[in-house]
């Protein structure tokens, strides 16, 4: 039997200012009148249910979560004391599975991505689900559309045949994010896909891959999945879960793994990483610019303005993004968006963290 655990941990630091610590990108309505955690459990319900749905996440986002995602059943969304990495958050998904069901397939997605074509996404979903059925550990790549340096690659190597329309590879190898030339090999060649983050398997056959290649790890989620719904769970999880050390499942379990294939899919796919992808990606006037809010412009083009209750009046501007959350202004080039990062940790740093750390437009 199917079922999808939707990692919903992360910071979004790139898209600061309105991503913020007490509510980050996936808790936002980025690119649409829902969020992106709605959008994520709203396109993979159709091929999986809503009692077989379940959400990782920090402790502190829990009631988001269920705020958000009323119909999902409160024990469906897993806290965490504290964000470990992928490959911690995965595999307490996966020990709690396999306690519901030791036959269970897992598909781990996140919610974070947008997909535009949702009915080709469950079909992959569920021609991978039919790939791992057969031992494999299955990820879905991403048909390269261009050298982006920001993303993992998979090499692909020998056919293992065709899964619901589907044709399947044998990884050969993940290749961490390259520079320009390299990626522009990458693309080239024909041979790699972009790597999305998402991942299909029997829970069996992940856990056995983390006894043997994480065994410390593995180990910590036994004695956490021991005491799970008993009165010892929350001091068991206390006390382990901060002694696991950080770790994503690509490094961790995929990059050494003994059998990953791979689905290279067009599905739409993008990772909603910056405000210049949020420009590239949302509908544009005339002049190539996403304007939200009440915004004026002259000989403005290709930028991006954002203005959360007052009027941004803009001269000029070639490829900018404007973010106005009432608190914070942030201006900066297009090219420069990967950088916002820098301003967040340069913030925390000098004592400003209420900037970073409260809902846009509010003090913490």
């Amino acid at each position: 039997m199917l079922y999808a655990v939707i990692l919903a941990g992360g910071s979004g630091t790139r898209l600061w200012p309105r991503s913020r610590e007490r509510k980050p990108k996936q808790f936002l309505d980025l690119a649409g009148d829902r969020t992106m955690l709605q959008e994520a459990v709203e396109r993979i319900e159709p091929l999986v249910p809503l009692e077989r749905i379940f959400v990782t996440t920090n402790r502190e986002y829990v009631r988001l979560v269920r705020e958000q995602v009323p119909q999902l059943p409160a024990t469906n969304v897993i806290g965490e004391i504290s964000s470990r990495g992928t490959a911690p958050a995965v595999g307490l998904a996966a020990t709690l599975l396999r306690r519901r069901d030791p036959h269970a397939t897992m598909a781990v997605l996140t919610a974070d991505h947008l997909i535009a074509d949702r009915p080709r996404f469950r079909r992959a979903i569920a021609a991978a689900a039919e790939v791992a059925g057969q031992g494999h550990l299955v990820t879905l790549g991403i048909q390269a559309a261009y050298p982006e340096t920001g993303y993992g690659y998979i090499e692909r190597g020998g056919a293992l045949g065709n899964a619901g329309g589907f044709d399947v590879y044998r990884v050969v190898r993940f290749a961490e994010k390259p520079n320009l030339e390299t990626a522009q090999a990458f693309v080239a060649s024909s041979a790699y896909s972009w790597n999305s983050g998402m991942f299909i398997w029997r829970v069996a056959d992940i856990l056995a891959e983390m006894q043997r290649l994480m065994p410390d790890l593995y180990a910590q989620l036994e004695e956490i999945e021991r005491t799970w719904d008993t009165p010892h769970q929350d001091e068991t999880l206390a006390r382990v879960w901060p002694q696991i050390a950080k770790q994503t499942i690509d490094f961790g379990v995929m990059e050494r793994a003994r059998d990953v294939a791979v689905i290279p899919v067009d599905i739409g796919w993008s990772d909603v990483g910056s405000w210049a992808t949020l420009l590239d990606l949302l509908p544009a006037d005339a002049h190539g610019n996403v304007l939200t809010g009440e915004v004026e412009c002259v000989e403005t083009h290709d930028s991006l303005i954002y203005s959360q209750g007052r009027l941004i009046a803009a001269i000029g501007l070639e490829e900018m993004i404007v973010v106005d959350t009432g608190d914070v202004v942030l201006v900066c080039p297009k090219s420069r968006a990967q950088d916002v990062r820098t301003i967040v940790e340069r913030l925390q740093r000098a004592g400003k963290g209420h900037y970073t750390a409260g809902e846009a437009g509010r003090e913490a």
